[in-house]
């Protein structure tokens, strides 16, 4: 994400559904098999593997991990979550359970890339960066690190404060990468509203598992006394990403190229 330059903006209306909003973040991914093109490459884009942002309000879901669908308790984990009305699905990136809902904003940012393996680990604490940026703009205060027992543990992820009570400390975003041969996607979950059943599925889910873990890590921006809803931290992430980036919004992302489809 070093080099900034022109951005398709993807505004998805709404959500298709947990798994297929899953799926369309892996599509979008494979498109960029398509073409060894960059974003510094010269000339018209196609609108097929231009670099992408992608924004949405998804569906109840818990993701879990690789590791998580392999325990013996993954079974009764996402039986627990079907019963807070949370769709659980394992996804192919990111470390344990991590859930989101309607109160939340997914990002998706896909970029071609002929070496995405080369800055992978730097992305992490660029992206960290910019949305620990765009938390500061809606009024939360925020740091880019874990904090002691928090769900889906990750030196990245993106905390907030109370300033109210220092001592409360919640996990707002966490973040996943996805690479390809010839492009990466990376993932990020903002919860920002309602963040009791974020706790609720979580720790069924956790108990499940056997994982041990601190309920009050999890939880919303609102939870900090933060006044603030989806459309306004959708607004102050766009805003920060126009400091970086030229934004074309489009109305849809254009279907998989055949030739990237034929490559799975």
């Amino acid at each position: 994400m070093t080099d900034t330059g022109p951005l398709q903006v993807y505004r998805q209306s709404a959500s298709h559904g947990a798994e297929a909003d899953l799926e369309l973040a892996l599509s979008l991914l494979r498109r960029t098999r398509a073409t060894g093109r960059t974003r510094n490459d010269q000339g018209p884009a196609d609108r097929g593997v231009a670099p992408l942002l992608r924004l949405y309000r998804p569906e109840p879901t818990v993701a879990f991990g690789q590791r998580d669908g392999r325990l013996p308790g993954f079974d009764d984990a996402a039986q627990a979550c079907r019963d807070e009305g949370f769709t659980p699905l394992v996804r192919r990136a990111g470390g344990r359970a991590a859930a989101y809902h309607q109160g939340s904003l997914v990002i998706d940012h896909i970029e071609p890339d002929p070496d995405p393996i080369r800055h992978s680990q730097t992305r992490f604490t660029e992206f960290g960066e910019l949305l620990r940026e765009a938390l500061e703009i809606a009024g939360a205060t925020a740091r880019l690190g874990p904090i002691p027992g928090e769900y889906c543990p990750g030196d990245h992820s993106i905390h907030g404060i109370s300033r109210e009570q220092p001592d409360l400390r919640i996990k707002l975003i966490g973040t996943a990468q996805r690479v390809i041969s010839s492009g990466w996607l990376f993932s990020s979950s903002i919860i920002v509203e309602d963040g009791a059943p974020i706790r609720r599925v979580l720790s069924g889910a956790y108990a499940a598992l056997g994982i041990p873990w601190d309920p009050l890590t999890a939880g919303a921006i609102t939870d900090l006394g933060v006044q603030t809803t989806v459309e306004q931290i959708e607004a102050a992430v766009l805003e920060v990403y126009r400091r970086r980036f030229t934004l074309e919004e489009i109305d849809e992302p254009s279907t998989i190229p055949s030739s990237a489809a034929a490559h799975g």
